[in-house]
């Protein structure tokens, strides 16, 4: 009993017109209440020489076949999170239009009643293609080949387009777009293999998922960048402008080493395990062209690193100015130093949430490397030892207060952008 597409079906049983029309009519009745349709049709045979094609044999009609394919309960959740981080979402399936439009609702596709068949798909050049396509997210009917000219008239829109599938005939579309995902569960060999990414269930959740992780990782990495490269403008400036100015030498290659065991952990382990922001999934997908370290900030890692060397020159000048001492202002100037780079380390944790919201969701490493920061310099100031080996003097409470609110203060225009852009972001 040959169980396949109606219209073959219609074709192995010889159906007139009429026969036909029929049958078209109850299919579309099927497929508008979300039915998945296969026609059976069946032939018994006792001669002992078999017909050379199988259209010879006299089939007889059976019936439809209607069944239901449900959609899973994370699916329609996971659309509306893609299409609000600006991501479109497409169906291209085997099934009648009926039936992938009733689907379309189900997931919440936008604009799901406008379609493309597979047979319209093979009447339209590349350009009346690339144009329809800009609308049209649902295409029914579509035979395995077709989906290669679907991928490449989404990139000739400039699109990136991301391609799941899990069949033989699926691979040229995988390899063609920019990722190919396959299904680790059902899929083929081959699919697989021309895929940059195979999933391990078979859940387009999973698909959001990695969006969602993939942009955390970025995030985190464009934050380490920027904390590395500003942290490193006044370690650099407080090395060359006493030389220029013929000042006292303020940072040792003790000191220096001392402030990059800051650094290192702090890129390694607290901007690595930063939460994504909130707004994470509410931006639209940036532009490939865009650099991760982009001239914005660039520009704002710049300026941070400069009102830092601002600050910590300034109180090494004044600690001159008011007869201090060469160790005494060298000590002073170290320590508003460290605290402006944990003041850096806290605020790059979010360039969009204040610093008392960052403090309060914290991470553990953060907590951890400030622990150990505020231990090593207390160390350092006040262990006779230490403090003779890193030539600093002692600092009364009132001198740790000023570096203190020289570090804090040298970073507060920052929080005051960030509060600035939340002001603007709500208007």
């Amino acid at each position: 009993m040959p169980q396949r597409a109606p219209e073959a079906i219609a074709d192995l049983c010889h159906f007139d017109q009429a026969q036909k029309e029929k049958l078209l009519k109850s299919i579309e009745v099927m497929t508008d209440k979300g039915l998945r349709v296969l026609g059976a049709a069946r032939s018994l045979f006792k001669k002992t020489g078999l017909p050379d094609v199988q259209h010879d044999f006299i089939f007889e009609f059976v019936g439809l076949f209607g069944f239901v394919d449900p959609v899973r309960e994370t699916v329609p959740l996971s659309i509306a999170e893609a299409h609000e981080a600006g991501i479109r979402v497409i169906m291209i399936t085997g099934d009648y239009p009926g039936t992938a439009v009733h689907i379309a609702k189900q997931i919440g596709l936008k604009n799901p009643q406008e379609y493309i068949t597979g047979q319209e798909l093979g009447s339209l050049n590349q350009m009346e293609l690339m144009e329809r396509i800009k609308t049209v997210n649902v295409f029914a009917r579509v035979l395995p080949e077709q989906k290669l000219a679907i991928v490449n008239a989404f990139k000739a829109n400039g699109e990136v387009v991301a391609m799941t599938g899990d069949g033989v005939n699926d691979a040229p579309a995988l390899k063609a777009a920019n990722i190919g995902i396959a299904m680790g569960e059902r899929g083929t060999d081959v699919a697989r293999e021309a895929s940059d990414l195979v999933l391990l269930n078979d859940d387009f959740s999973s698909i959001v998922h990695a969006v969602r992780l993939g942009r955390r990782i970025f995030d985190n990495l464009k934050k380490a960048m920027s904390y590395i490269f500003a942290v490193h403008v006044p370690i650099a400036g407080m090395s060359i402008l006493p030389v220029l100015f013929k000042l006292p030498i303020v940072l040792l290659p003790a000191h220096i080493a001392f402030l990059e065991l800051i650094i290192d952990p702090a890129c390694s382990t607290v901007f690595e395990s930063d939460p994504e922001e909130k707004n994470i999934m509410k931006r639209p997908p940036r532009n490939l062209g865009d650099p991760l370290f982009n001239k914005k900030a660039f520009i704002l890692s710049l300026m941070q690193g400069m009102s830092i060397l601002m600050a910590v020159f300034l109180v090494f000048i004044i600690a001159l100015y008011l007869k201090k001492g060469e160790l005494e202002s060298r000590t002073l100037a170290f320590a508003t130093l460290v605290f402006a780079n944990i003041m850096l380390i806290v605020t790059n944790l979010s360039w969009s949430q204040g610093i008392f919201k960052i403090i309060r969701n914290a991470n553990k490493p953060l907590w951890t490397v400030v622990a150990a920061t505020l231990t090593a310099l207390m160390l350092v100031l006040y262990v006779p030892f230490l403090r003779n080996l890193f030539h600093f003097s002692f600092l009364s409470a009132e001198d740790l207060a000023i570096t203190l609110f020289g570090g804090i203060i040298s970073l507060l225009w920052f929080e005051g952008l960030k509060a600035l852009n939340r002001k603007e972001g709500k208007r």
